[in-house]
Parts: C-alpha cells; sequence; structure tokens
C-alpha cells in the first residue's frame, strides 16, 4: 500500500501509549478519541492511526469515517490494515465508500476483496467505476473473479446478489459422521458465518436442512435424513423486500438460494437481513418526509437536488389552499376571529391524517393490511377519526364560543373539526392502498398528498359552513 505522508513514522517505543477509550455507554464514538484520530491524520502520523484502529470493530471505523472529513479519510484509509480495510468496506456508507475506493490502489483492494465472502465483495465491486472494476476483478484469483461477476449478474436488490456462493452442502446418502469429517477438512473453504446444512439431491436441488446445533448433538452414525427438517428456499430473482418478509414471517436464521432449476447456488444469513430490513425502514421514512437518500456524507447539492421538488409540490398545494381562503376573502372581513381559529382546523386534521398515514404504509410494509381486510380496516379508521372528533370539538368549540362571545362560532368550527378528521381519516388510508394497488410505493408522495388534502378541505368546510351560518 502506498503511503502520502511525508513524515517519517515514530519508532513504536515513541508511540502514544496513554489509555483511550472510543466507545461510550452508548456504543457510539467518544469525541475524546474521534479528535485524536484527526489530530493523528493532521500529523501524519500514520503509526499512531494504526495503534488507535486496529482494535476498533470494522463497523465502528464505519462509523468513525462518517465523522471525518473528505482529506481524514484519505489519510486515515492508508493505514488501515488489510484485513481490517476488508471488513470496513461493506459497513461504509454508500457515498463514503464510493470515496474511499478512489483512495485505495487496485491491487490493495483486489487482495481485500478476496478476505470477504463473495455477497459482500460483490457490494463493493458494485460500486467501483468501470475502468477501477475491470482492474480489480483482473488482480483477483480467477474462482473469486468469477464468483463476484455471477452475483453482479443478478438484479440489484434481488437475493441473488445479496447471497454468499460459499455454502455448506451434503448428499442424501451421507450421516452426521460424513458430513462433520466433511466440514473439518474444509478448512478456510468454509464460509463465515453459516448455521445449516443443506441437504441435496442428486442433482443440487436442497431437500431440507440441518441445523449446526442438531448436527452436533446426534450420534454419528445417524442418516441426515433422519435429523433434516423443512427449509424455505429463496429464488434468486425474489426482491430483497420480499426476502425480509420470508425471514421475518418464518424466523429464519439463514435459507438456501436456489436458481430457475431449483439447484442450490448460495444461501442467505440473518445479519445480510438485519441490513436490508434497516435500509427499507430508512428508505420509507426519509420517503415519507418527501427527501431523497442522503447520508452523512451527502452535500449541500446533492441534498438540495432531492428536496426542492417536492417542496415545489408543496408550494402548489399551499397555493390551492390560499386559493379557498381568497374565495371567501369576504366572509373573512367581515368576521375576523375566522382568521383566528382557521389554522385549528387544518392542523388537526393534517396530524390526524400523518397518523392514518403512518399506521397504513406500516401495515401494508409488513402485509398486515391486505385486500381481505382493507374494507374493515378503512372502517376502523374512519371511526377513530369520528370519535378523536367528538372528544376534542366540544372542547374547541366551547373556548372558541366563551373567546368570542358567540356559540354559533363554537358550533361552526367543532363541526369543521368532525368533518376535517372524518376526511383525513379517508385519505390517510385510501392514498397508500391507491398508490400500492397501482404498483407504487405507498411511501412515496403519500405525505404531501395527505396534509394538502387536509388543508384544503380544513379550509373550505370550515369557512364554507361560515359563511353559510354566520351570514
Amino acid at each position: 500500500m502506498t503511503h502520502t505522508d511525508s513524515a517519517s513514522p515514530a519508532p513504536a517505543s515513541e508511540i502514544e501509549t496513554e489509555d483511550h477509550v472510543a466507545l461510550g455507554e452508548d456504543y457510539a464514538l467518544t469525541a475524546s478519541f474521534v479528535e485524536k484520530v484527526v489530530d493523528a491524520a493532521d500529523d501524519g502520523d500514520g503509526m499512531r492511526l494504526r495503534g488507535l484502529l486496529e482494535d476498533l470493530h470494522p463497523a465502528d471505523v464505519a462509523d468513525l469515517m462518517g465523522f471525518l472529513t473528505a482529506e481524514h479519510r484519505a489519510v486515515v484509509v492508508q493505514w488501515l490494515p488489510p484485513d481490517l480495510l476488508a471488513d470496513t468496506l461493506p459497513e461504509l456508507d454508500d457515498g463514503i465508500r464510493e470515496e474511499v475506493l478512489e483512495r485505495v490502489p487496485h491491487l490493495t483492494l483486489a487482495e481485500a476483496l478476496q478476505e470477504l465472502d463473495s455477497d459482500d465483495a460483490a457490494a463493493v465491486v458494485e460500486d467501483l467505476e468501470d475502468d477501477q472494476r475491470e482492474k480489480v476483478l483482473a488482480a483477483m484469483p480467477e474462482v473469486d473473479r468469477a464468483a463476484i461477476e455471477s452475483s453482479l449478474g443478478y438484479p440489484e436488490d434481488s437475493a441473488g446478489r445479496l447471497m454468499q456462493r460459499e455454502v455448506m452442502a451434503a448428499p442424501q446418502f451421507w450421516n452426521v459422521g460424513d458430513t462433520i469429517d466433511h466440514v473439518r477438512r474444509q478448512g478456510e473453504d468454509l464460509p463465515e458465518l453459516f448455521f445449516d446444512i443443506y441437504v441435496v439431491d442428486p442433482v443440487n436441488r436442497p431437500v431440507g436442512g440441518v441445523a449446526i446445533s442438531r448436527l452436533l448433538r446426534a450420534p454419528r452414525e445417524t442418516p441426515l435424513t433422519e435429523l433434516m427438517e423443512p427449509i424455505n428456499a429463496i429464488d434468486v430473482d425474489v426482491d430483497q423486500e420480499e426476502v425480509a418478509y420470508i425471514f421475518e414471517k418464518y424466523n429464519l436464521i439463514s435459507a438456501p438460494v436456489v436458481d430457475t432449476g431449483g439447484r442450490l447456488v448460495g444461501q442467505l444469513t440473518v445479519d445480510d437481513i438485519v441490513h436490508i430490513i434497516q435500509e427499507e425502514n430508512r428508505e420509507d421514512i426519509l420517503r415519507l418526509a418527501g427527501v431523497s437518500d442522503e447520508d452523512r456524507s451527502s452535500g449541500v447539492l446533492e441534498i438540495v437536488r432531492g428536496r426542492v421538488p417536492w417542496l415545489g409540490i408543496n408550494l402548489f398545494t399551499a397555493i390551492l389552499g390560499a386559493g379557498v381562503i381568497a374565495f371567501f376573502e369576504g366572509t373573512i372581513q367581515q368576521i375576523v376571529a375566522l382568521a383566528v381559529l382557521m389554522p385549528i382546523v387544518s392542523a388537526i386534521g393534517g396530524n390526524a391524517g400523518t397518523q392514518a398515514l403512518t399506521v397504513t404504509v406500516r401495515a401494508l410494509a409488513t402485509r398486515e393490511l391486505t385486500s381481505s381486510n382493507a374494507v374493515r380496516t378503512f372502517w376502523r379508521e374512519l371511526t377513530v377519526g369520528l370519535a378523536n372528533g367528538l372528544v376534542l370539538s366540544p372542547l374547541v368549540g366551547l373556548a372558541a364560543g366563551f373567546w368570542f362571545h358567540d356559540w354559533r362560532i363554537g358550533a361552526v368550527i367543532a363541526t369543521a373539526m368532525i368533518l376535517n378528521l372524518l376526511v383525513a381519516a379517508t385519505v390517510g388510508v385510501l392514498t397508500p392502498l391507491t398508490l400500492s394497488k397501482l404498483k407504487f410505493d405507498p411511501a412515496v408522495s403519500s405525505a404531501v398528498f395527505v396534509t394538502a388534502t387536509t388543508d384544503f378541505f380544513g379550509f373550505l368546510i370550515f369557512l364554507g359552513l361560515a359563511t353559510i351560518v354566520l351570514l
């Protein structure tokens, strides 16, 4: 690995040896530790950097990279031991990983990727520029290169792309002793993490699985067919969101992946699924808020480009609400109290709509809401909206009546609140359901539409009733 710092490394005996605490009680990196890393990077003290980082978990190194500037990351990455670099790359945020990969020589990167399982290596190679990818793959052994290229041949976010090709399989006619002896002979060729031995037929189709814990407790002469249990095989082209659902529903720790012919080609393990669930949840939360997929490495212009379109849509919907207010300008001029009370109706409707929307999107994501119970869910939310209105509207109505000394104003705002809460429940449920039915992500644009609808109808109902009752 090539080092760019000009300062001569200090002898090992002179390296700072004071006790440093990297993690706090909440498992987050301490500010003092990050400051020490920054100071060492500023001084070009590579040996001190290596001493600070070599005992960190790869996930903590990846977290550290997020706290550093691009300049400091460029120095730190040069002093990561090869095995630590290899384990850290898959843990990095996408934007930071792309930046780090540009700093690592292709020979060093090729060596590091050989330390990873095929799924993690493919995830890293995927982020390389075309010319760098060719150089890195050309520098790798043929077997490792073929495994990565095969993984990249599957669709993005599919089980084939996510799986690791390293898998333990045993033929149907083996017993426990045969299997244990085979596993021991594999040595370094074993997958880094595996929980099950998959039992396969003569054409390599999985017919069952034996948990390692069960295998080790059985006598050596026990046939695998007596120990194996049914498995949930996953096709290579299944989307990662579907994979996460299968793991969650059936409480899986691992699952075999099969090709179109049903032959075993790899496996998925629970550590991969945790990342998928976090990624999908993060994506849905961001989309509900109308923002793009941002992380700590995102630049200002990138963030602005992701947010401005949704703010523009929000601006348009706000103009629609303003148009309703302008239509009833004469009513507001005669009864100024309406201008004071209008925000209450729209705000309570917007909040209620967001509540119904959030519950519905989550239920759709977890498959708790389907066509079989959609009508029941809709009526439940509508009933909840009515109940909320009956609880809150008398309080607001009485307060408004006493405040402006006119019981009619209290009756108008109480009625408007009930009606707008019903509107909020309706659009909060029907919007994501409709988007899902049309094969769109229900999290996208739902919040903007719900807020716009409750504002529009909140103003329309309140000011319309006021015009009819008060004038």
